[in-house]
């Protein structure tokens, strides 16, 4: 929940699409499957909810000090639409739904990455998302192309324009994907997150920057 309360999203501008992306290795392709607030499968849910503690548990990434509860995670990150991208080989069927797509599928091969889209501030400003991609698809390019879905997927849902008000500094690699999809770097936030970045997991203080890309 918003520092302001429960915050309304932005009426929709279209129905969302499934989307495909190309990903650079071994002919495989991630797609992305928009829901609406928890309607995704309970076990994608609860394997997503078991990566996030982890990630939270790591201590280098989100402001979160966790773990959460499962309500407090389903709030969290299926609070209003939420992507998540399946990768598979290029040569299968789409499918159109993220269930079917699961079907014989184990989550933790196929489950890529996914991201929330949900305001920010209230009513004048909103705009903002967050992304996870489990430990075991990272180095296949499934951040940037879930932030390329994300330049779509969001001003059709309304928003003019989007705001990541923490990439922390040691997150080189979502700095990153930021940098070359076009956001700009709006601003610093000295020593904003206390962090397990030090010498055998030690806490230290890290700068956040603000990213920031228009829509319109």
């Amino acid at each position: 929940m918003s520092a302001y309360g429960t915050i309304a999203a932005p009426e929709s501008k279209a129905n969302l699409e499934i989307r495909s992306y190309p990903l650079p290795i071994d002919d495989l392709v991630l797609i992305t499957y928009p829901i609406t607030g928890s309607n995704a499968p309970l076990n994608v849910i609860k394997y997503l909810e078991k990566v996030f503690a982890k990630e939270l548990e790591g201590g280098k990434s989100y402001p979160q000090e966790g773990p959460l509860t499962y309500e407090e995670f389903v709030s969290y990150f299926f609070g209003s639409t939420t992507i998540i991208g399946i990768v598979q080989h290029n040569s299968e069927e789409i499918k159109k739904t993220l269930k079917d797509a699961l079907i014989n599928k184990n989550l933790e091969n196929s489950l890529g990455g996914c991201y929330y889209i949900k305001p920010n501030y209230p009513g004048r400003s909103s705009h903002n998302g967050g992304f996870l991609v489990p430990p075991t698809q990272r180095g296949r390019k499934i951040g940037l192309n879930l932030g390329r879905s994300f330049l779509q997927y969001a001003p059709e849902l309304g928003y003019r324009g989007s705001v990541f008000n923490l990439v922390y500094k040691n997150n080189a690699a979502s700095l990153a994907i930021w940098d070359q999809l076009g956001f700009q770097r709006v601003g610093e936030i000295p020593k904003a997150g206390r962090l397990k970045t030090g010498q055998n997991g030690m806490e230290e203080y890290v700068d956040a920057i603000i990213v920031f890309k228009s829509f319109v």
